[in-house]
């Protein structure tokens, strides 16, 4: 199956309120035939961000105008991956940017590093199924199984999206699926170390096979001019349901619910996430 790897015109990063600011950071405007940097703007004059819960934290990057700060973009700079998963970034003035174009915001936002943020999403899904037979649903309009997904509720915005986070310095992508969707999906920060170790077992059956849907840039309201988030995005499929489909689910973390969701197109999800949905229900044959 082939990986999705996309640039994309970015529409939830545009024209808001810059979150977590209170209302206090409005994006510059900036229509859909002025987002590309090759495109004329003589107006555009977007105001500059950088919120003080990222400065100085030990997992950020300094501030670009500091003289011993000098990162290597585009490559591996020491323990930083400043890779983009879209391919070579343009660097102007010393600040990278935005691979799909301008944002209305310059700076790093709430983001910790200038240029790529890399995330790893977990997918994790399972048939939904009658409780005393065990047989599929099927969806009434398109008589296609219905597919669930585990889902949690954001802390920050209050959208439901993908259990998922940022990948550690030297941190295997593999190990950041697994770790974050057991600190937002189980609680796993909160449990006894025994506890630990038995749901992590659990889990690993299912966790070994996890298939690479989507890799590239994410629409995240957070991004900005000079930072924004990409993504590799994994599916874990519990085909009997009778591995992390019977584990009892525990928001924990970054996250304040979660649940398991039935697939559909009219879901309403954090930043692009639908798009990963999308191409897994073509893969599956759910009901879409």
């Amino acid at each position: 199956m082939q990986v999705l790897k996309t640039v994309m015109l970015h529409i939830k990063c545009r024209n808001s309120i810059y979150p977590r600011t209170d209302g206090k950071i409005i994006r510059f405007h900036v229509p859909d035939d002025k987002v590309n940097w090759n495109s004329s703007y003589s107006m555009y004059n977007p105001p500059t961000f950088t919120s003080t819960s990222v400065i100085g934290q030990p997992w950020a990057d300094l501030d670009l105008s500091t003289l011993e700060f000098n990162p290597n973009w585009n490559s591996i700079d020491g323990n930083i991956n400043r890779i983009s998963l879209t391919g070579k970034y343009e660097v102007k003035n010393g600040y990278p940017l935005n691979p799909c174009g301008r944002t209305g915001l310059i700076g790093r936002g709430v983001l910790g590093r200038w240029g790529p943020n890399h995330a790893a999403d977990p997918i994790v899904t399972r048939w939904k199924k009658c409780n005393s037979e065990n047989e599929h649903i099927f969806h009434e309009d398109t008589n296609k199984p219905i597919l669930q997904f585990v889902a949690i509720q954001r802390k920050d915005s209050g959208d439901w999206a993908l259990p998922g986070g940022m990948v550690d310095s030297n941190e295997l992508v593999a190990t950041t699926l697994k770790r974050e969707f057991m600190e937002e999906a189980m609680n796993m920060l909160e449990k006894s170390k025994i506890d630990a170790v038995k749901i992590e077992k659990e889990i690993e059956d299912v966790f070994k096979e996890g298939i690479e849907i989507y890799r590239g840039y994410v629409d995240d309201p957070r991004n900005t001019d000079n930072a924004w988030m990409e993504t590799i995005a994994t599916h874990f499929h519990d085909n009997k349901g009778d591995n992390v489909g019977i584990l009892k689910l525990n928001a924990g973390d970054d996250a304040v619910g979660v649940k398991w969701v039935d697939l559909d197109k009219n879901l309403k999800l954090y930043a692009n996430h639908l798009i990963f949905l999308d191409n897994i229900s073509k893969r599956l044959k759910c009901h879409w």
